[in-house]
């Protein structure tokens, strides 16, 4: 029953027969609301949340940043959004922003930059690193101060946490608090939008999102609002918390050639952006825009909506590469009895293949202990059996050791 489900299912999204009528109602009802969506020169700029920024519908990536020729005429088309962290690139990201902050003006962009709770972490630790991101960012203030990766709901009510955030907020080193969110997002996103603490969240909205889950339907129209991510954006919406979409082309600035899928003149990355926008709770798009052709791409589409042949083409894509694509549920990784990081692994796997961030993916593996690794699977199959979407869990695990254990 279930594999005639998703057959169904998935002949239904290349026909485009479910997704029309909500794009068509989220196109009309983002044009009613312009206080929440205006237009200045070729951009659009939609209010983040109860932020009241009004950031651009398309923002600017900082892993890496862009070379400086590139990254300035971003800015000139009207990107005002720039999210980074502390280690990115070693802290050249901040460094580069901060250069750029001073060169057109702070009040030209919004900054989000971000700490982890890693290790030992504790109070000072945050405060710290904070400090550090403010000297490389050359700034007296962080427009949204974020936590790196939340991966584990109760860090978000920790009192250590918390007072750090107080004090910095006193001493005026950030405007806003949000987080973003790799693994487990259900729980972290919830907790974050519900505990009324953060401002801003962060997390992986693409057209995988569309894939329906194994459950015994024949055929549902609310597609979304069975992965669960319905409910994420509709909770933030409630509570008026921003969202920032990334992970929205998957594959990152380091493009794979997928021109089998284009549509006329619109390449596949161009349908993922537009209809990833197309979603009116959505305020703006996080991409990377590593050469001038991306950027290009990604700003071409600003104020356009998705035809339905894009859709159709966009859909096939998702049929034709659904099986192996993790939604970073955190499923797997909770169920696991031999407490294996299958959702990292999982997600650097994607940085290496998809990102072609090999040094960056390896680097990150490399913070593993063995236990956590491939190496201490059971093959008991768990991991699969609970997994929502029929990822091939073991068999990536094992292809994600082969390649990141590599020098």
């Amino acid at each position: 029953m279930k594999n005639n489900s998703r057959r169904i299912f998935m002949k239904n999204l290349i026909c485009g027969a479910i997704s029309t009528p909500l794009a068509a109602k989220n196109i009309l009802s983002i044009n009613k609301k312009q206080k929440d969506r205006i237009k200045k020169d070729q951009m659009f700029y939609r209010r983040l949340g109860r932020t009241n920024l009004l950031v651009s519908e398309i923002s600017l990536g900082g892993s890496p940043i862009p070379d400086w020729a590139l990254f300035v005429q971003i800015i000139e088309r009207g990107v005002n959004y720039i999210d980074t962290s502390h280690t990115y690139s070693n802290g050249n990201s901040e460094r580069q922003i901060g250069r750029l902050l001073k060169e057109v003006g702070r009040e030209k962009i919004y900054v989000s930059t971000k700490f982890h709770l890693r290790g030992n972490w504790s109070e000072n630790s945050i405060i710290n690193s904070v400090n550090d991101s403010l000297r490389r960012l050359n700034t007296d203030y962080i427009d949204i101060l974020c936590i790196h990766g939340a991966s584990k709901e109760e860090y978000l009510t920790d009192e250590k946490l918390l007072s750090a955030f107080e004090k910095l907020k006193k001493q005026g080193k950030y405007k806003f608090r949000g987080l973003s969110c790799h693994s487990n997002h259900h729980e972290v996103v919830k907790k974050a939008v519900e505990c009324e603490y953060y401002d801003v969240v962060l997390f992986g909205y693409n057209v995988f999102d569309i894939q329906d889950t194994e459950e015994d339907i024949e055929v549902y129209d609310d597609y979304l609002g069975a992965s669960g991510i319905r409910r994420l954006i509709s909770l933030a919406k409630s509570k008026d918390v921003g969202i920032i979409a990334m992970k929205t082309l998957k594959v990152g600035g380091k493009r794979q050639n997928l021109e089998k899928y284009r549509t006329d003149n619109t390449s596949i990355f161009q349908a993922m952006l537009k209809w990833a926008l197309e979603n009116e709770n959505i305020s703006s798009v996080l991409t990377e825009m590593l050469t001038f052709k991306q950027m290009e791409e990604d700003l071409g589409i600003v104020g356009q909506s998705l035809s339905e042949h894009e859709r159709k083409n966009l859909f096939r894509y998702v049929a034709e590469n659904s099986k192996d694509y993790c939604h970073m549920c955190g499923q797997c990784e909770r169920n696991c009895s031999s407490s294996i990081k299958t959702s990292s692994i999982l997600r650097y796997l994607a940085y290496f293949e998809s990102y072609r961030k090999v040094s960056a993916a390896r680097e990150a593996y490399s913070q593993l202990k063995p236990a956590q690794t491939a190496l201490s699977c059971q093959n008991c199959g768990q991991c699969e059996r609970v997994c929502p979407y029929g990822v091939s869990v073991r068999k990536r695990i094992k292809e994600a050791h082969m390649l990141l254990s590599k020098p």
